[in-house]
C-alpha cells in the first residue's frame, strides 16, 4: 500500500460522518489518536490554514498537507509513536512489530487480517529477513 493510499485510509477512518472532509473536531481526535496533542483552538487553526476550498473542513489533499507539512524532526517523532502503538511485548527482545501486534491494532482499525496475512504483509518490508520489523523498517514502510 502507498502512501497516499494509507493517508486515505486513515482519513476515511476519521471523517466520522463518511463526507469526505475532516472537521476540526475530527482533526482533533486523529491527532490524539495517535498518541498527540492538539486543542480544538489549535485543529481550528490548522484547518484555517490548510483549508484549501475554505469550506472550513480539509478535503484529502489538505489532509496529506497536514500529515506530510511537518518538520523532519517531527516526522520521525510522530512515526515513532506510529510504530509504539503496534509494538507488543512478544518476547522479541527489542520493540518491534510482530505479526501478533499487526494483527491487533489492524483489529483495532476495523481490518481483519490473519496472522499469516500479517506475516505476508511484514515481509514486504522486512529488510533483515527476521520475521518482524524494527522502527528503521517501519519507516522504510511508511516512507
Amino acid at each position: 500500500m502507498d502512501k497516499v493510499a494509507q493517508y486515505e485510509r486513515v482519513f476515511n477512518h476519521f471523517d466520522a460522518n463518511g463526507d469526505g472532509k475532516i472537521s476540526p473536531l475530527e482533526l482533533q481526535q486523529c491527532v490524539r489518536a495517535i498518541g498527540g496533542e492538539l486543542s480544538l483552538t489549535e485543529a481550528e487553526v490548522a484547518v484555517e490554514h490548510l483549508d484549501s476550498d475554505g469550506d472550513g473542513l480539509l478535503c484529502l489533499d489538505d489532509f496529506v498537507k497536514f500529515v506530510d507539512g511537518g518538520r523532519e524532526e517531527e516526522k520521525v517523532n510522530d512515526l515513532k509513536e506510529a510504530f509504539n502503538m503496534y509494538v507488543m511485548d512478544d518476547g522479541c527482545g527489542f520493540s518491534c512489530i510482530t505479526p501478533k501486534s499487526l494483527k491487533r491494532m489492524l483489529s483495532r482499525l476495523g481490518e481483519s487480517k490473519s496472522v499469516d496475512d500479517c506475516k505476508v504483509m511484514i515481509s514486504r518490508f522486512d529488510l533483515n529477513g527476521d520475521g518482524v520489523l524494527n522502527f528503521d523498517e517501519f519507516k522504510v514502510m511508511m516512507l
